[in-house]
């Protein structure tokens, strides 16, 4: 039976790697993004797919996409809050107030905006699955990505909280934690983190991939694969676990 899945931050990267997998699946997917040019791409790669432009950090905006979704669809199966950024890099006492907001708005904000319409679409219904995208900073803490780290455990705490809450009512909550993800936004955190560090950038890539055990960055379709597992009947008496997609790590400096 098809689907109703929402997917925020669904136009580009993990989003629209778990949008394409749960297409691919049969299912019914809309997705909303801050970057009006991923949504105009996605829409014309992925016909089938229902993508509008609205930012998780602007109550309204999403609240717009969220309600236009539940109108149309009458409620939704699985919503993956899935927006996130990177956020600033540095020793804390050189990050701007103002960066250390907008990465928790974006990563944390925007997934309690997305969590608050699903919960009450999914009580109504007797039914769902939440999935929360954390990472493997939000069960590691690591240096010089402070404010990320912190949203990130943020995650986690929110899908135990969510997990306890909803779980009377039939719907699971669950958090993908992804290690480092190939690709141009891990590009650009490495970028980042060597001229915060002020080391090169094969140096801080290979700092990412010496603790892990797999030895290696993993790939969008991985994670993606975790999340339609999550959101599948093989997993109906999971609830409440952050689950890492990371190739084991080990350490973390």
């Amino acid at each position: 039976m098809s689907r109703r899945v929402v997917v925020t931050a669904g136009a580009a990267g993990l989003g629209r790697a778990m949008a394409e997998a749960f297409l691919a699946a049969g299912d019914r997917v809309a997705v909303c993004d801050a970057d009006p040019e991923a949504v105009a791409e996605v829409r014309r790669a992925l016909p089938a797919l229902h993508a509008d432009t609205a930012d998780v950090t602007d109550p309204e905006a999403l609240g717009a996409f969220l309600g236009g979704i539940e109108a149309r669809w009458g409620g939704a199966d699985v919503v993956c809050a899935n927006a996130g950024v990177g956020g600033p890099a540095g020793r804390i006492e050189d990050i701007a107030f103002d960066d250390w907001r907008h990465c928790v708005a974006v990563n944390l904000d925007g997934a309690f905006l997305t969590c608050r319409w699903a919960a009450a679409v999914m009580r109504r219904q007797g039914h769902g699955a939440i999935l929360l995208t954390s990472s493997v900073s939000g069960l590691f803490g690591f240096p010089h990505r402070s404010p990320y780290v912190a949203a990130k455990w943020g995650i986690v705490g929110l899908t135990k909280a969510l997990a306890s809450e909803l779980g009377p009512a039939g719907v699971r909550v669950n958090a993908i934690c992804p290690g480092a993800v190939e690709g141009p936004r891990m590009d650009r955190v490495v970028e980042m983190e060597a001229a915060a560090r002020g080391l090169g950038e094969d140096e801080v890539r290979r700092g990412f991939t010496q603790g892990v055990a797999l030895g290696r960055f993993v790939r969008a379709d991985e994670v993606a694969a975790m999340a339609l597992f999550l959101a599948s009947d093989a997993a109906s008496a999971i609830t409440g676990q952050a689950m890492a997609v990371d190739g084991h790590t080990e350490r973390t400096t």
